[in-house]
Order: C-alpha cells, then sequence, then structure tokens
C-alpha cells in the first residue's frame, strides 16, 4: 500500500488553523484568525478577532458604523495581537504569522516588534487604504516578507461525526 497523496501542504495546514480559530471569534460581520508558527513548523500562537480577556462579548457593541464609542473599533483586539499575545512564551523571532486577512497597520507594528519574519495571508479586501499601504511600507522597511497563500483547494471540511475517523 502507499502512502496517501492527497493530504494538505504545510501552507494549507497552518492557514486553515488560521481559519478554524476565525470560527471562535463574535463578530457578526468579520471573523480573522491567525497562527503563528516557528522554524520547526510547530504552532507557537493563535489567536482571534474578540474583545480583551475579561470584558464581556455582551456589554460591548459590535457595530461597524456610528460614534466610535458606539462601535467595535474601540474594543476589539485583532486575530494577529491576540496571536501574540497568546503565544506559548516563547521569543517570536524568526516565527511567521498565517492570517485570514492582510495586517491592517496596527497588527503590523506588533509583527515587526515581535520578530516575525513572514507574513502569509489569504485575504487582502482592504488593499489599497491608507492602513494596507502603511502595512507595506512598514513590511518592506522591516524586512518582513509577505505573500498571499497560494492553494488549490477551495474548501476543507472537518467532521466531528466518530465515524469518520
Amino acid at each position: 500500500m502507499k502512502k496517501r497523496e492527497d493530504y494538505i501542504n504545510w501552507d494549507e495546514y497552518f492557514m486553515g488553523v488560521a481559519l478554524l480559530s476565525a470560527k471562535r471569534s463574535k463578530d457578526p460581520n468579520t471573523q480573522v484568525g491567525a497562527c503563528i508558527v516557528n522554524d520547526k513548523n510547530r504552532i507557537v500562537g493563535a489567536g482571534y478577532n474578540g474583545l480583551p480577556a475579561g470584558c464581556s462579548d455582551d456589554s460591548f457593541p459590535w457595530a461597524k458604523q456610528g460614534e466610535f464609542l458606539e462601535t467595535k473599533y474601540a474594543f476589539v483586539c485583532h486575530a494577529e495581537l491576540n496571536a501574540i499575545l497568546n503565544n506559548i512564551g516563547m521569543d517570536l523571532h524568526g516565527c511567521r504569522i498565517y492570517t485570514a486577512l492582510f495586517p491592517c497597520n496596527e497588527c503590523t507594528k506588533s509583527i515587526i516588534q515581535s520578530g516575525i519574519i513572514e507574513v502569509i495571508y489569504l485575504s487582502d479586501k482592504y488593499e489599497g487604504t491608507d492602513s494596507s499601504k502603511a502595512s507595506r511600507m512598514m513590511l518592506n522597511s522591516a524586512g518582513v516578507t509577505f505573500r498571499r497563500v497560494t492553494t488549490n483547494i477551495k474548501h476543507l471540511v472537518l467532521s466531528f461525526n466518530e465515524s469518520d475517523v
């Protein structure tokens, strides 16, 4: 018997972990996940966009528009920052981060400061915005590489049916 040939590659695996992490987000509009990986392909951090620990998801707004304090933007931590803060207690220098969405300028600052050397993203839906331009400027200046994940997979289905294991 030969080994299975249709297994997923490392990029697909780690982006899958980021996308699975995004399913924890309570945000009704945008769910983003991130996964940090070391040079040995070990996951060392994961996160999703949500309120800081100790802040009730029911006590803060989730609106996208309105006065600043009436929107989620004043309160939500992005997936990339949460992945950095949730790391397993190791130095992140030399690591890569997989994220569902190209990072904003604020997360980019944390990515660079933490020592992450590569950003792999799935969507770049805010490309051309000032935040995205600032992110690219900082990443290029700091020598942090970035690339869109490439895959032929459109869907990856997980099953919780024990007979599928």
